[in-house]
């Protein structure tokens, strides 16, 4: 065998530590796949797997103040949290010092909205990230646009007025009074204070007089009443007379009758229909009337008025000319029959020579 020289074996000997440990590192078997290591990871994301972090679910708080336009605060707003991911939105009310506030929020966008009475909606938006607190800008309120219904009602009495008004204007060949007639079938019926102002006006008319002192220079011609006398002293009592009779029976069946039995003294025109019906029309309303309901019935305001006005004038005509009674009915009559005949002309000739006419729609034939 070969001889090896003492220092090789010593320096042999005195390496042998040094290799031991090596050679067993090597040794060692593999980590098993997945399996925690003493190193940190290149990206630092090894140990999460790819889930998500812990403070990315960190909720937040949204808080914020409401104010009016002078800067003064808004109490009792309410303030909705609504999100975009189609959750359950939340509401509160502002504080009395307008300062609103939602706890325990989930991060992400979302939206405000604030209503109060008087004043106009408004919106804000954000987004609020994991844990933060976040606090909404100022809202100030602006105030609402008012919009107010006003719905205006005229009254019956004021729209009968307004009619009474037209009707003062009715003129034959715009001179001659044509005031108790009405061109509109429908027209609102009159109050006592109406009817009364309708007879007025009729009474004191310039032409009311005109005609009274003709009636009274005819009377006076034939030697009417010639109890009376001639001359002026006869003529001024055919006058006061023939206007006492006018006055009486425009008050009597005008006014104060249809006041009392709530009838309309007006004659309302046709104007529609066959000849034979606006004739049989203006005949029957020398004896009917239209009631203050809308209703046709006996015009007993007209028939009373005349005999009312026959007996009062008994008391100023000349006694030789008073037959009592019977001058008092035949006076009745005569007066139907006059009405009549003004009716008939009314609804076939007046109408067309009476100016200042209101257009209404003609009556329903």
């Amino acid at each position: 065998m070969p001889k090896y020289k003492p220092w090789i074996v010593w320096l042999s000997l005195s390496l042998l530590p040094f290799g031991l440990p090596t050679a067993a590192q090597s040794q060692q078997p593999a980590a098993a796949p997945g399996a925690k290591s003493g190193m940190p990871d290149a990206q630092g994301t090894a140990a999460s797997g790819g889930q998500e972090l812990p403070e990315q679910r960190l909720s937040g708080s949204i808080s914020g103040t409401i104010v009016d336009p002078t800067g003064g605060a808004v109490a009792g707003a309410r303030v909705r949290l609504s999100r975009d991911d189609q959750s359950p939105g939340q509401e509160v009310l502002s504080g009395d010092d307008g300062q609103f506030s939602f706890a325990n929020v989930v991060p992400g966008p979302f939206g405000i909205t604030v209503t109060s009475e008087g004043f106009a909606t408004q919106a804000s938006a954000g987004i609020l990230r994991p844990g933060e607190r976040y606090t909404v800008p100022q809202i100030t309120m602006a105030l609402a646009t008012a919009v107010t219904e006003v719905r205006v009602v005229v009254s019956r009495a004021e729209i009968a007025e307004d009619q009474i008004k037209a009707e003062e204007k009715q003129r034959v060949l715009g001179v001659i009074p044509n005031f108790y007639v009405s061109y509109d079938h429908h027209a609102v019926p009159l109050n006592p204070k109406q009817k009364f102002e309708l007879a007025w006006k009729t009474t004191i008319d310039p032409v009311s007089f005109g005609l009274t002192g003709a009636i009274a220079g005819i009377q006076q011609a034939q030697d009417d009443f010639s109890g009376y006398g001639q001359g002026a002293k006869g003529y001024g009592r055919r006058f006061g007379a023939s206007y006492g009779n006018f006055i009486a029976n425009t008050y009597i069946g005008g006014a104060i009758l249809p006041s009392l039995l709530k009838q309309d003294p007006r004659y309302f025109y046709k104007g529609t229909g066959s000849k034979r019906s606006r004739m049989l029309y203006a005949i029957a309303n020398s004896v009917i009337c239209k009631g203050d309901n809308g209703h046709w019935q006996a015009n007993y305001s007209s028939i009373l008025g005349s005999l009312a006005a026959g007996g009062i004038s008994n008391l100023y005509y000349p006694p030789e000319n008073r037959d009592g009674l019977q001058l008092t009915f035949e006076n009745a009559l005569i007066g139907i029959g006059e009405s009549a005949a003004v009716n008939l002309l009314q609804e076939f000739v007046m109408r067309k020579l009476t100016r200042n006419v209101p257009n209404y729609e003609p009556a329903n034939p």
